[in-house]
């Protein structure tokens, strides 16, 4: 069901998209004028805009993603048809965040949500039952305990699926019904549930999970895929990066980020360069490690780093307070990911003068 909203007054750790960013639903609402799709409360125009950023009369729309817009253009079209859209990538790509987006913008509530993982059952993708309501009363309409996908058919919403590779493969098919019939049959009651304009599904899956529950070819066909790539330059990850913590960094009270984009772009440089293989002047070769090393978890490093300097240094965030999470990103594997490390500190790290501070930092941590 639809999670309850938490009371306007009270402040929470991580607002929902439709709540974080209420004012600038707003005044794309009040401002569009667009054709806009059976029940959703944007055009595609203004969902689109939401999600990349720019100006609606005197109000500022921030971009929630930064990357091409011809690939996001893809995926709004994509849930106005009857096809589901499949959002793919390595981790740390911004699946998780474009499909809470997308969800908010269209229909208003990004909550109605299935979190896949291996023990995820049938019935999370179909319905349950309040069984204390089912012995005394039988299969009834009021035992029923709707999913987020029924809810979604009902409401004519967006229903997200995270991680559907994560989901066995034999519950993954019971979308087959719901998104070639758009209807959910209900033989209990001896009904069924059909979905009204507006309803679609969003799913995301990581390249890296490939081979762990390959979709069936009956349930890939029900979905558009759109990959969405790791972004293409230092800079722009960098102002991924920046723009992030300094979101986060505000929820938890930690400094301001604005004085630690240098070393938010070492971070950066160093993820890249060991995810890539090379040094960027590409004159080194280099061991990948095993991790992903994402820009989600750049975010992470950095945020962990603001964290130290507010509590236990100057509130600068310096080369100390990002090594021991850099290293606890690369490290997962404690032998193979290790000599990849240590090399990299070696072979790149070492010989940048300007980045002795952060050499030593490394060393002390890594051991």
């Amino acid at each position: 069901m639809d999670a309850p909203a938490s009371p306007p007054d009270v402040e929470v750790l991580r607002p929902h998209a439709e709540q974080q960013f209420a004012g600038e639903l707003a005044a794309l609402r009040a401002t569009d004028d667009r054709p806009r799709p059976a029940n959703w409360l944007l055009s595609p125009w203004a969902v689109v805009t939401y999600l990349l950023g720019g100006t609606v009369g005197e109000h500022l729309i921030t971009p929630k993603y930064v990357g091409s817009r011809r690939l996001i253009e893809v995926a709004v079209a994509t849930i106005a048809t009857d096809r589901a859209l499949l959002l793919l990538g390595v981790p740390g790509t911004a699946k998780s965040w474009v499909s809470e987006h997308l969800s908010a913008a269209i229909s208003g509530s990004s909550t109605l949500l299935i979190q896949g993982t291996a023990g995820t059952a049938e019935e999370t993708i179909r319905y349950g039952w309040n069984y204390a309501r089912l012995l005394a009363e039988g299969p009834t309409e009021g035992a029923l305990v709707p999913s987020p996908i029924m809810t979604a058919m009902r409401t004519g919403a967006i229903a997200r699926v995270e991680e559907l590779t994560r989901i066995p493969s034999d519950v993954q098919d019971a979308l087959i019904t719901v998104l070639s019939e758009k209807s959910l049959p209900v033989p209990e009651l001896g009904t069924e549930v059909q979905a009204r304009p507006g309803f679609n599904v969003i799913a995301t899956a990581n390249d890296r999970d490939r081979g762990v529950n390959e979709l069936s070819a009956a349930l890939r066909r029900r979905f558009n895929t759109v990959v969405l790539p790791l972004p293409a330059g230092v800079e722009e990850e960098v102002r991924i990066v920046a723009g992030r913590v300094a979101d986060l960094g505000g929820s938890l009270d930690l400094p301001s980020a604005t004085d630690a984009v240098a070393e938010i772009r070492r971070v950066v440089t160093v993820f890249r360069e060991l995810r890539t293989g090379a040094t960027e002047d590409g004159r080194t070769s280099l061991k990948v490690p095993s991790g992903s090393l994402s820009t989600a978890e750049a975010i992470s490093v950095v945020i962990g780093g603001l964290a130290l300097a507010a509590h236990f240094g100057d509130g600068i965030l310096r080369a100390a307070d990002v090594a021991g999470g850099i290293v606890g990103a690369v490290v997962k594997d404690p032998v193979a990911d290790r000599i990849a490390w240590t090399e990299y500190l070696e072979a790149a790290v070492r010989p940048r003068e300007e980045w002795r501070d952060f050499y030593r930092a490394c060393r002390e941590v890594t051991g």
